[in-house]
């Protein structure tokens, strides 16, 4: 596996890890992980701000559920990447096309495997 498939796994189960962890740890504990004190204490990021205007309530159990499931849903994806399974590669790019709404982080990492993703495609169409 060339190292742009690596870096796109890895950034992929951080991203979706994360997601499945904090969906997980807010459906059985209440609330996100969210900073304990300092000017930013009790906040969701900046992703919370981007739900919200759509209508969705950040803090909700819909919200919680997408978080899990799409965080479970990726890692599941990834594996048929990492086994190089003929619809890992269109399914990482949905997944990564998913997680572009995940300010700040999730919304970088989303565009660099975008680009990587569409970038091995060509150079493995040519």
């Amino acid at each position: 596996m060339p190292g742009p498939a690596w870096l796109v796994l890895v950034l992929a189960w951080l991203e979706a890890g994360w997601l499945a962890f904090d969906g997980a740890h807010a459906l059985t504990t209440g609330d996100y992980v969210t900073p304990r004190s300092g000017p930013h204490a009790g906040q969701l990021g900046p992703w919370a701000k981007v739900v919200a205007a759509v209508g969705i309530d950040p803090r909700g159990i819909p919200m919680k559920v997408f978080h899990l499931a799409l965080g479970v849903a990726w890692l599941a994806v990834s594996v048929g990447y990492a086994l190089r399974q003929p619809w890992g590669g269109r399914a990482m790019l949905l997944a990564a096309i998913a997680g572009v709404w995940y300010l700040p982080l999730g919304t970088l990492a989303s565009g660099i495997q975008i680009v990587l993703l569409l970038w091995l495609a060509r150079s493995a169409a040519s």
